[in-house]
């Protein structure tokens, strides 16, 4: 079964938490404090793998969690580090966050990685306190916890060359003749359901993958037929060969499927018109097929000048395997000439910066203060809650170090003047403390 989008949930590995643990040792007065910190959690990483032709994996699987760090121990000894996460993923996998539905990463090498969801840091032992004022100190930090996303997966096949049309056209007949691909074939509509990939051969040891894309219909690019399923994976295409019913047994004219294949092309994503195309004049051993050419070309190059570079138009057929090296000599020839095209324009984002649209946001908000319905004053942001969250609150000293923490970053000050009064009760998560004036 063909897979091509999938949503996740990846969790990485909270770190593990610091120890708050002393000396015991016979003859070794006044030991001090030995606690070691803890362990890293593990990452959550993303690799390519070139067996994998679909994400039916993550059908079942949509839970994706890494293992926590150890806890420090006595003696100074550090937690152990947990081990990475490793999620294997086919070529062509673009991963996005789900709520935003920004690219974070495109992944198109085989063997590469690309880290999703970062462990958190191990939690400081009391060890890392000790201060000449405070030489036995009773802080220690509880491990920073993981990140955690939802993501979207979205698999675009990667082919040279496309095949487009209408459904019944003979585009599965015609890569089963020129490839080692075996699709299914058949005499009605939508026979192909998913795309079928094939390696063509052509002479002096020259080969191009191609596709075979599911029929597509008017209204494809607003969601009719088949078609916003699968017009995402002509988006990798380099060449497309855009064959057509010349014989008019479907009771289409030629031209109007030439039109209309090109208007859901351009509806879905306009850049996909940037390709340059070849026509294929298909079914040419059918009645009937050599005037519907002849009026279909005069149509066609109607729509051009003396000067300006026509589409090429090879005449073949699937069934016989007439014309077929001439078209894939073309094709090869084309393609030479023909550079990848970049999945997104840069163009399209602020400034025409990349940068600022693949990739994770880095800035985390310090804090932000609101007020609930009970009157309670309410502490938000990743940084607060962060800081919060790794604060033993099991230890008196830990309680003093967090409040001068958040004195530090101007809390205090700010509830003072958004009108907050002695007594009122501040909220962090399901943490309730009153504010002191």
């Amino acid at each position: 079964m063909f897979l091509d989008t999938a949503r996740i949930e990846v969790k990485a590995g909270k770190g593990g938490d610091g120890a708050v643990s002393f000396r015991r040792e016979k003859y070794v007065p006044d030991g001090g404090p030995a606690g070691g910190d803890g362990g890293r959690g593990g990452d959550v990483i993303f690799v390519v793998d070139e067996g994998l032709r679909t994400l039916m994996d993550f059908r079942y699987n949509r839970h994706f969690k890494a293992r926590p760090g150890e806890k420090g121990m006595n003696k100074g000894m550090h937690g152990r580090g947990s081990e990475d996460l490793i999620v294997k993923v086919p070529q062509g996998t673009t991963v996005k966050e789900f709520e935003t539905d920004k690219i974070l990463v495109d992944l198109l090498a085989p063997g590469q990685t690309f880290t999703v969801a970062h462990g958190g840091r191990g939690g400081r032992g009391n060890i890392r306190f000790a201060t000449a004022r405070n030489p036995a100190p009773e802080i220690a930090e509880n491990g920073e916890p993981g990140e955690e996303r939802t993501l979207l997966l979205e698999l675009r096949v990667l082919a040279d060359v496309g095949l487009v049309g209408f459904p019944s056209v003979g585009k599965s007949t015609l890569l089963s003749v020129i490839s080692n691909a075996r699709p299914k074939i058949g005499a009605y509509h939508f026979t192909t359901l998913v795309p079928n990939i094939g390696m063509v051969r052509v002479g002096d040891g020259e080969s191009f993958v191609v596709a075979d894309m599911p029929g597509l219909i008017e209204g494809a690019s607003q969601g009719i037929g088949l078609g916003t399923q699968f017009l995402r994976h002509i988006e990798r295409t380099r060449v497309l060969l855009h064959v057509i019913d010349m014989s008019g047994m479907e009771g289409r004219d030629p031209y109007d499927d030439y039109v209309a294949i090109n208007d859901e092309l351009e509806g879905y994503n306009l850049r996909l018109m940037e390709r340059p195309q070849i026509i294929v004049a298909n079914k040419m051993d059918m009645p009937d097929a050599e005037e519907n050419l002849a009026e279909f070309k005069a149509k066609l190059f109607a729509n051009y000048d003396e000067f300006e570079a026509k589409p090429q138009v090879f005449p073949v057929s699937g069934i016989s395997r007439q014309g077929l090296q001439n078209l894939l000599e073309a094709t090869a020839e084309l393609l030479s000439d023909t550079p990848e095209f970049p999945l997104y324009d840069e163009s399209e984002f602020a400034d025409g910066d990349k940068e600022a649209y693949y990739g994770f946001d880095e800035g985390a908000r310090d804090y932000e203060i609101s007020r609930d319905d009970d009157a309670s004053w309410i502490l938000s942001g990743e940084k607060l809650e962060k800081l919060f969250t790794m604060t033993n609150f099991d230890h008196d000293e830990s309680v003093f170090k967090f409040a001068r923490q958040l004195r530090g970053m101007g809390i205090d000050e700010d509830l003072r003047a958004r009108g907050a009064k002695d007594g009122d009760i501040v909220r962090i998560g399901s943490f309730e403390f009153e504010f002191v004036d």
